[in-house]
């Protein structure tokens, strides 16, 4: 049987790479001329951070197919060991990048005002001043630890920093004496997590700041009196994260997330970070000891750059951040004193963060008081730290409705938060759901049943993002608020599917992963074929994060052999190559890195003139259509449905933000002639103009009638 064509590794770029490409763009954002400089930190900050969990869970599951002999090649043809190979040549260049990109702002930091000084550069009263402020503040909590004569050897939790020495015990501190003779030793201090990572200096007017770390290096011999210490370095250990749990054999959900929280401290090592030109002698030891291979080890000037937010978020030097955006009142809830009405007379969508998410919250918090809701069913993902939403719940508990939600304890990393909610919601009554035995719940679904007019009514919440009301200012996410009795439906049965493990029922609007989501995404793009002419060549359009799915990527590419226009905007992973003769000609991807993550999720189908645009929570990954409980929803209201289109229409029209995937898998920004189109900054002006607009309106006159019997 001849091999299908549509699988050759020529129309794959591999997973990992694009993933890395996609936060170039970041780095991009960060090395920008344009940006003001604290900005420009923010995004170096964020590309720390992403790598740091890259290493955590892709890197990780890389090292243990590599470590098993799994030779088996992705859709791109690449063995695990070829991956780690080519990943750690870019990754390597990427920090190099990373660390000239914050030598450059901290430099120009310097000289508006906020000087961070490197130890090297200390003068005198810097270091009076430190080493006191060291004795005082710091000693008193720092526990240092002789590795090599410790046994069992202390765990090193990943993360975390660490200054590591080389000390001489018997040697005179201020001896410049040789100490061959001596016995020399390797110890560790571990970095306590709470402290920050830049400590004042004395300074009249401007800001100066010293780096915790090496502070604590620079004052190590404190720690160990009659001893020499004889070279120091920072390092940092990333650890195998990537902790799977089979739940469907688990009777306790909770206790089993606790122990594999916990578990990530013992997880074999997956990279090093370490100060650059170390001492030969501690970066031999650490290798030794993390069993890792050179190519698992970076060398930088600052490690852990993610705690460069710490700058970021400040006070003052506002003249040095982007511009303010607030979240603006909704378009569709302006001038409505009454959300409940307000939602029945019409289809609420909410564009965050352009427009406030705090419609939402005061939708779950007004459910929570008021006498007429009986029930109140929700979804939760990831949520704040101090989450009103989950406030909310719990006291509409305590009024006595009937209250149930899914905290998903399988969310990557908020795994801990997640158990503490859970309990806290059981706490006050809740009837809480630990997520389903197999899959993580992802769909982001609220459910308020309410009674009025001795009707029972349904009004529902379903959106592309999570119920955070802290994210919602950071990311691109769109939500709808309905009482369209079909998806009210469903979504009752979508809850009853997740409490009672009730079969999957026939939908009448919704469609559901893992049983029938990714079948209608292939329905859909097919029908698109069918309908599609010559005349009239058909049309898809789709926003989503990554795009992975190799049964996806086949119907998009048959979509494009038959004339389909396809055009698609991927905030990161994307694994087809468009832009191939006979193959992908038709396909166009664009990616937009600005200010707001990139997050909602939104795909449009011609259909002959009957045009259809849906909003899901998944992305076109396989683990979102195979391995997750996710929701696709149609946009019914034509209006809205308009509005959609329009904004996808800005989005393909970007040229300030926007690249273009090239075939061979690298990304050029888009320029086109004429008015220059930053989406972002479209979709806020539009928000205000919104506000503005209505502000100016002419005040409706309605005459006051008796009330009903």
């Amino acid at each position: 049987m001849p091999k299908d064509p549509l699988k050759s590794p020529q129309l794959y770029i591999n997973r990992e790479l694009s993933w890395l490409e996609f936060n170039q763009r970041v780095l991009d954002e960060g090395l920008s001329e344009e940006l003001p400089l604290l900005e420009r930190l923010r995004f170096l900050a964020i590309v720390s951070s992403n790598l740091d969990e890259f290493f955590l869970v892709r890197v990780a599951g890389l090292m243990r197919r590599r470590a098993a002999k799994i030779r088996r090649r992705d859709v791109s043809g690449m063995t695990p060991a070829e991956q780690i190979e080519v990943i750690s040549l870019r990754v390597h260049g990427m920090y190099a990048k990373l660390a000239e990109g914050i030598r450059d702002v901290l430099e120009k930091l310097a000289q508006q005002g906020l000087v961070v000084w490197s130890r090297k550069d200390w003068t005198e009263e810097h270091e009076r001043f430190l080493k006191s402020y060291f004795t005082r503040e710091i000693m008193p909590i720092l526990t240092p630890l002789a590795m090599q004569e410790l046994d069992p050897r202390p765990l090193l939790p990943g993360l975390q920093m660490y200054v590591a020495a080389v000390i001489a015990p018997g040697a005179p501190v201020d001896s410049n004496e040789p100490v061959d003779n001596l016995t020399e030793k390797i110890v560790v201090v571990p970095i306590p997590m709470q402290l920050s990572r830049f400590i004042a200096l004395p300074s009249e007017k401007n800001v100066h700041l010293a780096w915790s770390e090496e502070v604590i290096a620079a004052n190590l011999s404190a720690l160990f009196p009659g001893c020499k210490v004889l070279a120091t370095t920072v390092f940092r250990i990333a650890r195998d994260a990537d902790v799977e749990l089979q739940d469907d054999e688990v009777e306790n959900l909770l206790h089993e997330m606790e122990k594999v929280v916990f578990a990530r401290r013992r997880r074999a090592a997956v990279s090093l970070s370490i100060s650059s030109q170390p001492d030969i002698r501690l970066k031999n030891w650490l290798i030794e000891w993390l069993n890792l291979g050179e190519e698992s080890v970076y060398e930088m000037d600052i490690l852990n750059a993610a705690a460069l937010m710490e700058l970021v978020n400040r006070g003052g030097f506002d003249d040095l951040k982007v511009e303010d955006w607030p979240p603006q009142q909704p378009r569709d809830l302006i001038g409505a004193d009454d959300i409940w009405q307000a939602i029945q007379d019409h289809d609420v969508m909410l564009l965050h963060p352009y427009e406030s998410f705090d419609p939402v919250v005061r939708l779950v918090e007004k459910a929570a008081e008021d006498p007429q809701v009986l029930a109140i069913k929700q979804t939760l993902y990831r949520t704040s730290g101090d989450s009103p939403i989950v406030r909310a719940l719990g006291r509409a508990a305590q009024n006595g409705k009937e209250v149930t939600v899914l905290v998903e304890l399988k969310a990557r990393f908020d795994e801990a938060r997640n158990i503490n909610w859970a309990r806290r919601l059981e706490d006050a009554g809740v009837h809480v759901i630990y997520g389903i035995a197999g899959f993580k719940t992802h769909a982001k679904a609220l459910l308020i049943v309410r009674r009025q007019e001795r009707h029972i009514h349904r009004y529902v919440h379903l959106a592309t993002g999570n119920y955070n009301d802290r994210t919602a200012r950071l990311y691109s996410d769109i939500g709808l608020m309905t009482c369209d009795r079909d998806i009210a439906s469903d979504v009752a049965a979508f809850f009853n599917l997740l409490t009672a493990s009730s079969e999957s029922v026939g939908w009448s609007k919704l469609a559901i992963a893992p049983t029938g989501l990714k079948q209608r995404f292939l329905d859909l793009i097919d029908r698109e074929i069918q309908v599609s002419t010559p005349d009239r060549p058909g049309l898809i359009m789709a926003k989503t994060n990554s795009l992975q799915d190799p049964e996806i990527c086949r119907a998009l590419f048959r979509a494009s052999k038959a004339g389909v226009k396809i055009m698609l905007n991927i905030r990161g992973i994307c694994c087809l190559r468009p832009g191939i003769p006979g193959v992908s000609e038709h396909i166009e991807v664009h990616s937009i890195v600005d200010r707001f993550l990139e997050h909602s999720r939104i795909f449009y189908f011609r259909n002959g003139g009957h045009e259809e645009v849906y909003l899901s929570s998944a992305d076109w990954m396989q683990r979102n259509l195979s391995r997750r409980l996710e929701i696709l929803f149609p946009v019914i209201d034509p209006n809205l449905r308009r509005r959609l289109i329009k904004i996808m229409e800005t989005y393909f029209a970007d040229n300030v933000k926007a690249r273009r995937l090239l075939p061979d898998g690298v990304y050029e920004r888009i320029t086109r002639k004429g008015v220059k189109i930053r989406a972002q900054q479209k979709f806020y002006q539009e928000a205000v103009g919104a506000v503005r607009e209505a502000s100016h309106a002419e005040p409706q006159f309605r005459p006051l009638t008796s009330p009903k019997e």
